[in-house]
């Protein structure tokens, strides 16, 4: 994969390039600030970004507008964004588009080396891939959204593990259920949440962003 990474910290920014290096990827071009990060998404249109929330010139959410800005202007472009802490108003501008080929990670997942190249070749493929300590700050306040309300427990499940980017058979291991099992639990959820078969559309995506965006 081609990628951007967008990080300040010297040491943090080299050791992904090492290590994504080591995973037979590419890092095309690298960015210590916001207008830096939104020159390098434009410019190289990579098969995935990795961009810190918080860069100079104020270190606030300089690296989240830069990539807001970039998927603006290129629709769906991949963007993994890493963060210290979790902050649910960033994680929900990052799904307001509801496109998909977006990753919330906290910086601490860097150091799982195969989850985190892992969480980026999902967002690469247009896929989520959201920590759960993320997932569950987002999901501890709010109401309800009624669609929701008509899944069973087993399928909450099901969903809540999707929401991280688990395949299938993944989610099938961590639930001591078959992959077959997990597919007709999946099938059964998008018609209750009434999402059809759309080529412009991955079902799996709108699923999740119907997860999350619930409160």
């Amino acid at each position: 994969m081609r990628i951007v990474v967008a990080e300040d910290l010297y040491l943090l920014r080299d050791g992904m390039i090492r290590l994504l290096a080591a995973y037979g990827h590419e890092v095309v071009a690298t960015a210590t600030t916001g207008p830096e990060t939104l020159d390098a998404l434009l410019k190289w249109r990579p098969d995935v970004s990795v961009v810190d929330v918080r860069m100079p010139p104020t270190q606030s959410d300089e690296g989240l507008k830069a990539a807001l800005a970039a998927r603006r202007e290129v629709p769906g472009l991949p963007v993994l964004i890493l963060s210290q802490h979790v902050e649910q108003l960033y994680a929900r501008e990052l799904l307001a588009d509801g496109a998909g080929g977006v990753g919330y990670l906290l910086k601490e997942s860097v150091f799982d080396a195969d989850q985190f190249v892992d969480a980026l070749e999902r967002v690469a493929k247009g896929g989520t891939a959201m920590d759960p300590a993320v997932i569950a700050k987002l999901l501890s306040s709010g109401s309800s959204n009624r669609r929701l309300d008509g899944l069973t427990e087993r399928e909450h499940a099901v969903l809540a593990l999707m929401a991280e980017g688990l395949s299938n058979q993944a989610i099938g291991q961590r639930l001591f259920l078959s992959e077959s099992a997990i597919s007709k639990y999946t099938t059964t959820m998008f018609d209750k949440l009434g999402i059809n078969n759309d080529d412009h559309h991955n079902r799996r995506v709108q699923a999740v962003l119907t997860y999350l965006n619930k409160a």
